[in-house]
Order: structure tokens, then sequence, then C-alpha cells
């Protein structure tokens, strides 16, 4: 299993964040802004920029980091993350195999 991603996505028009995970950010954000994925939250806009992309080890990390993240259900805690490269370093531990 190779490298995995969490991303954390931004709609202005829609004044929401998007969390997910991925092998391939550029190509996932292309996804969401041309509405490939129809019963996602993220239909209702087609200006998703990225905000923050962590690097992790494999699928089951980023899968774990992601669930961390969305039940944080936190903009603070989503901007934290952004500042805060030791916070990111640490969930990273927390969450590997």
């Amino acid at each position: 299993m190779g490298l995995h991603y969490v991303y954390i996505i931004y709609s202005e028009s829609f004044d929401r964040f998007y969390v997910g995970e991925t092998v391939d950010v550029a190509g996932r954000i292309r996804q969401h802004n041309t509405g490939f994925y129809e019963g996602s939250s993220t239909k209702y806009a087609n200006d998703w920029s990225l905000y923050l992309s962590i690097r992790c080890e494999n699928r089951i990390q980023a899968l774990k980091l992601e669930r961390f993240i969305k039940q944080m259900k936190s903009r603070k805690f989503i901007n934290k993350l952004k500042e805060d490269s030791e916070l990111v370093n640490s969930l990273l531990k927390r969450f590997s195999e």
C-alpha cells in the first residue's frame, strides 16, 4: 500500500470545509468541482480549493486521521491543523500502525 493523503478543501461560495482521503489530491479536487460525487455534500459548489493536505503512510492511517478530523466537527480545529505542524505530527504518530 502506497502513500495516501488526507485533504481538506474549502468552498468560499458554500463557506464549508470538506475532509477526505485519496492517493491523488489534485485529481480528487477536480472530481469534487465537476460534480463527480452526486451524493456528496461537495456537489453544492464548484469552487473547492485545497486548504490542507497531510501525507500519510498508508490508507489505514489516512482513514483513521480523516475520521478523527470529521468527528471534531470544528473549523477551529481545522485551522489549528494548518497552523500547527506539531499537532499534525502527533496525530500521525497516534494513528500509525
